[in-house]
């Protein structure tokens, strides 16, 4: 994926982003951070999820993190009717290992009890044909269904620049096809940037985000949690945001970007069949039903938790330590984003029946 030219540059500047990008204010991390908790063994039944009870736990977690007395007062104290509500998913695992259409469908709901209408809530991520496979239709459900188009789906004018160095393929932004420009020949494999692009659909459509990212690992950066849901599939020439050679360290960077992190309003993690190896794509040797469902305004403290199962089901399994991968966490902290250590996460549950 990179070549070692590439990465010995990288390596000699900050892995920070070092991006022309809009700066959010900053917002005073609390000194203790609440991961709201819904389990519910009737959740799944073998694989298939059951909506009813999905919907009655997502009910259950907004009025316990907004401390409203109904689901709409509940959803209307995080958007409005004026705003256009993004549902960020992780499709990339497929049918199996999707976040869950009745998780989606009951935030879905909920908005539209809050006033946002269906036609200003899009779900989206990166690849349609994942949405598609992971059961995400737009006649069906009300609201829009959107991928990110290769090329096309990335906003031109939103570059943001790590120091890590990507090599372009196609679909980036930046990438040109290996054929004859002004008599020169672009050769693919000599193209890298340190440039991306942010996608178009959350830089100039969404205003409100609501975070639904899976209990995954992943191979490159450790965990593929709040934070990573939020970065990596919203940007083109991501690759190396993955990279073990510390490309993630520029994920809390990314996150902090106003047009991406500052927007979201709410995480609901979908832990109903976390995976702890394989990750993000669908790996049955890996996966098991956990019937929860996390929630919290602290992306921090929801990947830090999720670090810490993940870690113990990997024990478990005699499979490798993943800290290593995910030290961009505790950067994560340190950059005022959340809490990691455990000693400021509560963990809170709540009644799903």
């Amino acid at each position: 994926m990179f070549r070692s030219l590439p990465i010995a540059l990288a390596l000699l500047l900050s892995p920070g982003l070092t991006r022309a990008a809009e700066q959010a204010a900053p917002v005073a991390v609390p000194a203790t951070s609440t991961i709201f908790v819904a389990s519910d063994a009737a959740a799944l039944d073998q694989l298939e999820e059951n909506p009813a009870v999905t919907r009655r736990m997502v009910d259950q977690l907004v009025l316990a993190v907004t401390q409203q007395p109904d689901v709409a007062k509940a959803w209307r104290s995080l958007v409005s009717p004026a705003d256009v509500v993004g549902i960020k998913v992780c499709a990339a695992g497929g049918r199996y290992f999707a976040s869950h259409r009745g998780i989606v469908e009951a935030i879905a709901s909920g908005l539209e009890e809050a006033g946002v209408p269906a036609a200003r809530i899009i779900v989206w991520d990166r690849a349609l044909p994942e949405l598609r496979a992971a059961g995400f239709t737009a006649h069906r459900d009300g609201f829009q269904v959107r991928g990110i188009a290769p090329v096309s789906g990335y906003d031109r004018e939103a570059p943001v620049t790590a120091a890590t160095l990507g090599k372009l393929i196609w679909g980036d932004l930046l990438f040109h096809d290996p054929r004859k420009r002004d008599g020169k020949r672009v050769a693919a494999a000599d193209q890298v940037s340190s440039t991306s692009h942010l996608a178009s659909v959350v830089s100039r459509e969404i205003t409100k985000i609501i975070n639904v990212p899976v209990l995954s690992d992943e191979s490159g950066c450790g965990v593929a949690g709040a934070l990573y849901n939020m970065t990596v599939p919203n940007v083109d020439n991501w690759r190396r945001f993955t990279h073990p050679e510390g490309g993630a360290e520029a994920i809390p960077d990314l996150y902090a970007d106003a047009r991406l992190g500052p927007k979201v309003v709410l995480t609901i993690m979908d832990a109903l069949r976390p995976q702890y190896a394989g990750g993000p794509h669908f790996n049955p040797n890996y996966a098991f039903s956990l019937h929860t469902i996390f929630a919290s305004k602290d992306p921090v403290a929801l990947d830090a938790h999720a670090l810490r199962l993940l870690e113990g089901w990997r024990k478990e399994a005699k499979l490798p330590p993943i800290g290593k991968r995910a030290a961009w966490l505790e950067s994560a902290a340190q950059a005022g984003l959340g809490n990691f250590a455990e000693q400021k996460i509560a963990l809170r549950p709540v009644e799903s029946k």
